[in-house]
């Protein structure tokens, strides 16, 4: 990949793709992964460039302009698939994956200004590069508030505290990541936790004298319930509306309730989403 690509831009978007192996569906991944793109395709803001990372005998398909592709020879995830009878294993085994091919996607982009990993079925505000071109030495972040989506709904829940639930949550400035140059035991290790997990990252930067605020709009929609998803995410009526908790709550079950969206042609626009 040409390796300027990402010079005078302020976002460089990175989206790591799975292994082929590690697909249960490649076409409908596929077809997901064409909707992250036309979601960030809608920027406002041109200053942005997205560096797609998959490995090389993965099948993807034409790219419009200001997106590239990041050859990787990873192996396939021996431990993706979630089991929960040794769920560490399985996020081990993920943050050790993800984290490699994000990596490289941040190499490849180096000179961006910010990066937002982005989940490759999740949407993104079009608003995102625009705030952060506006904002050129911010430290970064991170995304208080976004929107839960089952994949085929007509509604969006407005979930709080998103950043800890979904991975496509963080918008940080490119020099703030220290990219490693070699990846020994403990290069591996700050991988992992910045570039293969979502949840330590917030805690790092603030112990390193960098922290994150939280994004003053809705930055992003998590994708769930769909063949797959990893975290084996739940339709978000029952993960948020229908079950006992909510149904022995009444307080919380309204509350939920006044939660959803309808997924009208503004909020399409602001995502992007061509569902």
């Amino acid at each position: 990949m040409d390796q300027d690509v990402s010079v005078g831009k302020t976002v460089a978007f990175i989206i790591p793709v799975r292994h082929p192996q590690n697909a249960r569906n490649w076409p409908g991944l596929i077809a997901r992964l064409q909707q992250t793109i036309k979601s960030i395709s809608a920027q406002t803001n041109p200053s942005w460039c997205c560096v797609i990372v998959a490995n090389e005998e993965a099948d993807l398909p034409v790219l419009p302009q200001g997106f590239h592709v990041e050859r990787v020879s990873l192996a396939p995830n021996p431990n993706y698939q979630m089991d929960h009878s040794n769920r560490e294993a399985v996020y081990e085994a993920v943050r050790v994956d993800k984290g490699k091919r994000v990596l490289a996607g941040m190499k490849a982009a180096r000179h961006a200004r910010f990066f937002m990993v982005v989940d490759d079925d999740d949407f993104v505000s079009r608003d995102i590069t625009a705030f952060a071109a506006q904002n050129p030495d911010a430290p970064g972040w991170y995304f208080d508030k976004g929107y839960v989506w089952t994949e085929g709904s007509g509604f969006l829940f407005l979930r709080s505290d998103f950043s800890k639930l979904c991975g496509t949550s963080h918008l940080i400035r490119s020099d703030l990541y220290q990219l490693p140059d070699v990846l020994d035991e403990d290069a591996m290790e700050y991988v992992k936790a910045m570039m293969g997990s979502h949840i330590k990252m917030e805690s790092i930067l603030a112990g390193q004298g960098a922290p994150l605020a939280p994004l003053p709009f809705v930055g992003a929609v998590y994708r769930v319930g769909h063949v797959e998803a990893h975290s084996q995410s739940r339709n978000v009526f029952r993960s948020h509306l229908l079950n006992r908790e909510t149904i022995k709550r009444p307080r919380l079950f309204l509350s939920n309730a006044l939660r959803f969206r309808r997924l009208d042609g503004a909020k399409k626009g602001q995502f992007g989403m061509v569902v």
